[in-house]
């Protein structure tokens, strides 16, 4: 049933057969009822201000030429707003990340020295004398 119309009685039309079938076709296309959809149909033409009658060639170019020129205009916009906006900014945000990466290395470095092999060793000598490793006061002979 349709909201809003279920205590309204039905009132018959006279249509050809042949536009009957088409119009019942179109209504199942739209999933809706007979006279929701004649109801649809009519809100349409009346808020569009449109007449079955005429063609809508005319009305179609001048349509599509308005909205031509919105999205070139839109376009505009878009490309002034990148060189006066956004490439400035992107710019200066490069600088900016580029001086922070050169105050983050340090003047001074601290050179840590290398480990060099000591000048003098010492030769083990051929006498006997061993200390014990356990305790090395203790000499053995």
């Amino acid at each position: 049933m349709d909201k809003g119309y279920e205590k309204e009685p039905f009132v018959t039309v006279k249509i050809k057969e042949s536009v009957m079938k088409k119009f019942r076709s179109y209504c199942k296309q739209l999933g809706c009822s007979q006279s929701m959809t004649l109801l649809v149909m009519l809100e349409f033409f009346e808020t569009s201000g449109i007449s079955p009658k005429e063609r809508m060639d005319s009305k179609m170019q001048t349509l599509e030429s308005l909205v031509k020129k919105r999205i070139n205009h839109v376009i505009a916009v878009i490309k002034e707003q990148e060189k006066t906006q956004t490439k400035p900014t992107l710019s200066m945000l490069k600088a900016l990340f580029e001086g922070a990466a050169l105050k983050d290395t340090p003047k001074f470095v601290e050179k840590k020295p290398k480990k060099k092999p000591p000048k003098f060793v010492e030769k083990k000598s051929g006498n006997s004398c061993q200390t014990d490793p356990c305790n090395p006061a203790k000499v053995t002979h």
